[in-house]
């Protein structure tokens, strides 16, 4: 396969994205350079590679991987999503702002109040779903709109070139997650956005066996600037990470087509369920943010979120102590499905007032709908739910 794989269909992209025979051997998957350090001829003479922290081989296969498959300009590795995030926030300075989605993964929530507010960078959360709500956030301080969409948990759906037409007059830059969609359903790249971030430990490893995050720039500046504190702050994968990575991106395609015909069974089945009073996923057309995901995405996933008309937090515990099929669990994104109690695992750094506020109520239940038996996820679900 040639190095260009911009104009080949999305599974050949997936499978042969950062995939060059290895030149010594002939080996089709790429090495573990498995190495802290390399020889050098002379002071700063060597084959492009000095010390892992700030290049190994199998990291560049990666990372020319996380370029092809958002259909960017370039890639970087990180040794987690967070990782990932903290780089880019670390775009900016003191009294800058950074405009944030009142629905978003905790972790980046607790990042950005508990780490980024006491180094003097101020953070606006504003509800995404209704673009005029970033418009009247802005300020001359604003250098960032941070998107998730599909959100995490309430899977809100956020109109990606609708935020960059409001950030580009005023040059701001557009970050978004990408993590719930992946870049089999979603490419923000190609919406207008300046930048996007994965965790790699959810679809795009896809084994629950890998922590990792993964950033994809076009502007070369863009990329220099944020490979410079890749380096320099030191969150990088080890090549190990990296391989599981590159093994799990060329089956991205096929599972997530199987993510998303097992999302749609679950979700419709959940529905008719008499116990459940609410099941969150952008695929129902009278889910508000329906149009813009069809508009955006190439399917609509396989992460669902579901209220009990019991709404009492016993309720809800009692459901997830019976799952047997569903595992309780932190992630999402893995070959075998998931549950979670968002408020008081993923998204326990929220205050409770605010994740009230913004709709996570306590007996909230995730749910990350794997690649088994659709039949057998929606009999277990039934009775888990009774």
């Amino acid at each position: 396969m040639g190095t260009d794989i911009k104009n080949v269909g999305i599974g050949t992209r997936f499978i042969h994205a950062g995939a060059e025979p290895d030149p010594s051997t002939g080996a089709i998957m790429t090495p573990i350079f498995q190495t802290s350090t390399f020889v050098q001829e002379a002071p700063d003479v060597h084959k492009g590679y000095d010390y892992s922290r700030a290049g190994n081989p199998t990291r560049t296969a990666l990372e020319k991987a996380y370029a092809g498959i958002e259909n960017a300009n370039y890639g970087l590795a990180f040794s987690s999503g967070l990782g990932a995030t903290d780089a880019i926030i670390k775009l900016l300075s003191a009294g800058d702002e950074v405009i944030a989605g009142t629905d978003m993964y905790g972790g980046s929530y607790r990042l950005f109040s508990k780490v980024f507010e006491r180094m003097g960078i101020k953070f606006q959360y504003v509800d995404q779903r209704n673009p005029y709500n970033i418009a009247k956030a802005i300020s001359p301080r604003t250098k960032l709109i941070w998107v998730e969409t599909p959100t995490n948990p309430l899977i809100n759906i956020v109109d990606i070139a609708a935020v960059v037409a409001i950030a580009k007059p005023h040059n701001i830059l557009v970050c978004v997650d990408n993590t719930f969609a992946s870049p089999y359903l979603q490419n923000p790249l190609e919406l207008g956005a300046d930048i996007v971030m994965h965790s790699s430990t959810k679809y795009l490893g896809g084994h629950s066996d890998v922590v990792q995050g993964a950033i994809m720039i076009n502007d070369e500046k863009l990329r220099d600037e944020l490979y410079f504190l890749q380096k320099s702050c030191g969150a990088v994968p080890g090549p190990m990470d990296c391989f599981l990575v590159l093994r799990g991106i060329k089956t991205l395609h096929v599972r997530m087509q199987r993510h998303c015909e097992n999302g749609r069974k679950v979700a419709e089945a959940l529905r008719k369920n008499p116990k459940v009073g609410k099941v969150h996923w952008c695929g129902f057309e009278d889910h508000p943010g329906h149009e813009v995901a069809k508009k955006q995405m190439r399917d609509f996933g396989g992460m669902i979120s579901i209220e009990l008309k019991d709404e009492s937090l016993e309720a809800a515990v009692e459901v997830m102590k019976k799952t047997k099929v569903f595992s309780l669990a932190e992630s999402l994104g893995g070959v075998e499905s998931l549950v979670n109690h968002p408020a008081t695992m993923t998204h326990a750094s929220i205050p409770r007032e605010e994740r009230i506020k913004n709709g996570l109520s306590d007996s909230l239940i995730r749910l990350s709908v794997g690649i088994e038996d659709a039949e057998d996820l929606i009999a277990d679900l039934n009775q888990a739910i009774g």
